[in-house]
């Protein structure tokens, strides 16, 4: 009686005619629970799809912003043929979990520029590491800003202003001047840019890459980012 009645559209169906075809459904379904795995799968990759496609045109759109910005440290090869942006925060384990891995990538590839966005989302503590890496890039300049940047990710403390004072000492830096550098706009402007930015990829949480067209959300092993560079030369 169902199958007959559906041959009519269910919009054409008696209320006895809809539960009887329901109850077969749920029988169907539940004789055959895989059919349910299968549909959440392609929903799933239906999803992706559409993600993937969208995050395309958000690069395309923001390239001279995720690329070319002034405010972010650029490392690796400088004129090499694929650019990995990472948006980042010093308190996030997994960026702390990537980070000798994305180093041995850029080291050991050697044709891959490199761009960090510095994207504190972590709490107190992360802006305050965020700060005190781009006060030091804006008074130092790039060289002492990876090292700041490479103590940050890896400070067993926390990032006070006791570790802070000793970290800048560390590097040959006068601590007082970075502090007042800190509270400047120039600092709160390039972390509001960063976090707008971050808002138009659909970007939430860090670890996220950025390359070529694609936008990776969440950490990747050494391997899997390899694969993911050679992919992008391949075309």
């Amino acid at each position: 009686m169902a199958t007959t009645a559906l041959a009519g559209g269910i919009e054409n169906m008696t209320e006895a005619e809809r539960a009887a075809f329901q109850k077969e459904v749920r029988a169907y379904l539940v004789a055959h629970p895989e059919v349910l795995v299968e549909a959440m799968d392609a929903l799933q990759a239906q999803q992706q799809a559409q993600q993937a496609d969208a995050d395309k045109q958000i690069v395309a759109d923001n390239q001279a912003a995720l690329l070319q910005d002034a405010n972010s440290w650029v490392g690796g090869n400088p004129n090499g043929d694929i650019t990995v942006v990472e948006f980042m925060d010093y308190r996030c384990g997994y960026c702390r979990k990537a980070f000798n891995e994305v180093e041995e990538l850029v080291k050991a590839d050697g044709n891959i520029r490199f761009v960090v966005k510095e994207f504190p989302i972590l709490g107190e503590e992360s802006v305050v590491s965020s700060r005190f890496a781009i006060a030091v890039r804006q008074l130092h300049g790039d060289e002492a800003y990876k090292k700041a940047h490479d103590a940050l990710i890896t400070l067993r403390g926390q990032p006070d202003q006791a570790n802070l004072e000793k970290l800048a000492g560390d590097l040959g830096l006068d601590p007082a001047a970075i502090f007042e550098a800190m509270k400047s706009d120039a600092v709160t402007d390039i972390i509001k840019a960063n976090h707008a930015m971050a808002d138009k990829l659909q970007i939430s949480g860090t670890p996220t890459f950025v390359v070529g067209d694609q936008v990776i959300r969440g950490y990747m092993p050494l391997d899997a980012m390899q694969q993911l560079v050679a992919d992008e030369r391949a075309g």
